[in-house]
């Protein structure tokens, strides 16, 4: 049986966005390592404090990883629909920003 996973994005103390994914069934605990400094090469590092925008669980800890790194090729207005729960957005904003304006 496949480990439970999370997904989730934290906005760092720059305003930035961090997407990661975690094993395990608490979400933050991994959010509060990331606010000790436990990982010293970690984007999170010198961007703290952070805090969870936004997380989903996922039963298989491959799934997770998929969508962790469609997650991070993903630009700031996508991100931010996602933390908004607007998925029905995510197609339009997919769409190069001269195409969406000929609307």
């Amino acid at each position: 049986m496949e480990m439970q996973a999370f997904v989730y994005i934290l906005e760092c103390a720059d305003g930035s966005y961090y997407v990661g994914s975690h094993r395990g069934t608490d979400v933050e605990h991994r959010v509060a390592e990331h606010n000790m400094g436990y990982y010293k090469n970690a984007y999170t590092f010198t961007r703290r404090p952070v805090k969870c925008v936004w997380s989903d669980w996922f039963s298989r800890f491959d799934d997770a990883v998929a969508f962790e790194r469609q997650l991070k090729g993903w630009g700031r207005k996508k991100k931010e629909a996602v933390i908004r729960g607007e998925w029905d957005a995510l197609p339009e904003l997919a769409r190069r920003p001269n195409a969406r304006k000929k609307k």
